[in-house]
C-alpha cells in the first residue's frame, strides 16, 4: 500500500512538472515528496495517540524540507509541493486530491479555540507561492488560488482569486467535458485585471462623467 502510495506520488510530479525528468529524480531531489512522507509517518503516530512522537517526526520533517505540516492534518492523494520552502498546513486543515501547491502558502488558522480552525481545500485546486488561506473556509474543487493572495472567505469550485483580500477574477467555466487547465502559480496569464484596479477604474470613470456634466451646467448657466 506505502508503495502504491509512492509511486501515484511520483507519477503525479512527472506528468505535472516539466522539470522532473525521472521516477529517481522525484524520490530522491524533490522536498515535497519527502515531506509527504514525513507527514504519512507522523499522521499514523497521532491516530495511534502518539501525540509527542507524531510532533517530533513532523518537526523532523520540517528541519529537513523546511515545509511544516502538522500530523493531524488530512492530506489527499497526489499532492504536489512544488519548490516547498516555507510551506505551512495547520492541524486542522484539510487538503483534497491533485492539489498543486507553490512555496510559502500558509493554510493556517485565525483562532485560537480548539476544532475547526484551518480552511478545506477541495480536490485539484492550485494554490500559488506565497498565498495565505485563513481561517475555516472552503476553497472549492478547481479553484485558483493567485500568488500573494490572501483568502479569507470560501472560494466557489472552478473560481480564480486574486489580490488582498482575494477577489474573484473569473467565473466558473468548469463543463463535464473540459476542465480547466493547468495554471501555474495559480495565477492567469490572460491579462485578466485585478478586480481592485477594476472598481477603482469604474469609480475613476463615474467621476469624469459627473465632472462634465457638471460643467456643461456651468456653461448652460452661463449662457442664460
Amino acid at each position: 500500500m506505502a508503495f502504491m502510495f509512492l509511486r501515484e506520488m511520483i507519477q503525479a510530479y512527472r506528468a505535472r512538472d516539466p522539470a522532473a525528468r525521472s521516477s529517481v529524480e522525484v524520490l530522491l531531489c524533490y522536498p515535497g515528496v519527502h515531506a509527504i512522507i514525513w507527514h504519512r509517518l507522523g499522521s499514523a503516530l497521532w491516530r495511534r495517540r502518539l501525540f509527542l512522537v507524531a510532533r517530533l517526526v513532523s518537526n523532523i520533517g520540517r528541519l529537513l524540507t523546511g515545509i511544516e505540516i502538522h500530523p493531524a492534518a488530512q492530506l489527499g492523494r497526489r499532492i504536489i509541493i512544488d519548490h516547498g520552502m516555507g510551506v505551512v498546513i495547520g492541524e486542522t486543515a484539510v487538503v483534497g486530491d491533485d492539489v498543486y501547491m507553490y512555496h510559502q502558502v500558509t493554510l493556517g488558522g485565525t483562532s485560537s479555540a480548539r476544532g475547526k480552525r484551518h480552511p478545506t481545500i477541495g480536490r485539484n485546486v492550485i494554490i500559488g507561492a506565497g498565498a495565505k488561506i485563513l481561517g475555516d473556509i472552503l476553497v472549492g474543487e478547481d479553484a485558483r488560488v493567485g500568488a500573494n493572495a490572501v483568502v479569507v472567505q470560501d472560494v466557489q469550485p472552478g473560481i480564480t482569486v486574486v489580490g488582498i483580500p482575494a477577489r474573484a477574477v473569473e467565473r466558473n467555466r468548469v463543463t463535464p467535458i473540459a476542465k480547466p487547465s493547468f495554471v501555474a502559480y495559480g495565477t492567469p496569464c490572460d491579462g485578466a485585471p485585478d478586480p481592485l484596479m477594476c472598481q477603482i477604474e469604474v469609480l475613476r470613470a463615474e467621476l469624469l462623467a459627473l465632472e462634465a456634466r457638471v460643467a456643461a451646467f456651468s456653461q448652460a448657466r452661463a449662457a442664460e
